[in-house]
């Protein structure tokens, strides 16, 4: 197969009717490392909303278990890319994270605006670092499987195009960024996680480079110091060199889905979906359900 090969036959399946497909050969076969990188900056980014960021604080999720709560969101939101939204394994995972948000007052906003990220930062990112730019079927596909997976968890109002998904982001970002200190917590812990996968030595190197990825919004709304022009000025070239790299590599063979990554360290000797994910805390936004009371409730839509 030639390095192109693959975008060809995206380009000969309808987006409209093949999204799923389309999705599942973009992100598991031409762009899975941007992709998880992507998705990992894009929950990130919900953290800079403080309705958000304050509520994963108060669950206490992120700031003590930041690595099982990695692993059970990745492997979630994976069992859907790789199953589909009809088998018995993507019925499983939505169910499950229908359970955990059900548990909690989140607004549809909030639900909105992370379901946005979902769709709008893959395309930002691998547009700016990966071997080739996203394609048009590529990005259309993307929208309407979140769009199909944000029907299925409940969500109301969602856009009908990626343009529309990037609107409302942006928007949303604009309006509700700000500082919460509960959020700057668990922003810290998910950078001493990702720095934590690396060798000691490496950790301000690396955290410092995190920080260079970061656009100017997020960087105030954590308030963190803006890192300098040499270091985000060489960070952003390495991870575009890796992706002119990566275009002189022959094309992947076989796919490599979330539960892949070796940052995924929590399940070594195997999973069931449904047995992932975080259990309610009582107490948090008026969450007064016990384990037992959610198990038996929330279902895929």
């Amino acid at each position: 197969m030639k390095r192109y090969e693959r975008l060809q036959q995206i380009r000969r399946l309808d987006p409209e009717k093949d999204f799923l497909e389309i999705y599942r050969l973009s992100a598991a076969y031409e762009f899975p490392w941007d992709h998880t990188r992507a998705l990992e900056l894009a929950l990130y980014r919900t953290y800079a909303v403080p309705s958000i960021g304050a509520l994963l604080a108060e669950t206490a999720e992120f700031t003590t278990r930041a690595q099982k709560r990695y692993d059970d969101t990745a492997l979630l939101l994976d069992a859907v890319i790789e199953h589909g939204f009809d088998s018995d394994e993507g019925r499983t995972a939505i169910r499950r994270i229908n359970q955990m948000h059900r548990s909690y007052d989140i607004s549809n906003d909030d639900m909105r605006y992370v379901l946005c990220t979902f769709v709008v930062m893959p395309k930002r990112w691998i547009d700016a670092y990966g071997w080739r730019r996203l394609s048009r079927h590529e990005t259309v596909a993307s929208a309407l499987y979140y769009r199909t997976l944000g029907q299925h968890m409940g969500i109301k109002e969602i856009p009908g195009s990626y343009e529309e998904f990037a609107q409302c982001l942006d928007a949303y970002e604009e309006a509700h960024f700000g500082w919460d200190e509960g959020a700057r917590g668990v922003s810290d812990a998910t950078l001493g996680l990702m720095v934590s996968w690396y060798p000691r030595p490496l950790a301000p190197v690396l955290r410092a480079a995190t920080l260079a990825l970061l656009d100017e919004p997020l960087l105030r709304a954590f308030g963190y110091e803006r890192p300098s022009v040499l270091t985000r000025a060489v960070t952003r070239r390495a991870v575009r060199l890796r992706g002119r790299a990566v275009r002189l590599l022959p094309p992947r063979k076989a796919p490599h889905y979330g539960r892949q990554n070796w940052e995924v360290k929590g399940y070594r000797d195997g999973y069931r979906p449904g047995d992932l994910g975080t259990w309610p805390v009582p107490g948090v936004r008026g969450c007064p359900v016990r384990h037992t009371e959610v198990s038996a409730a929330g279902s895929a839509e």
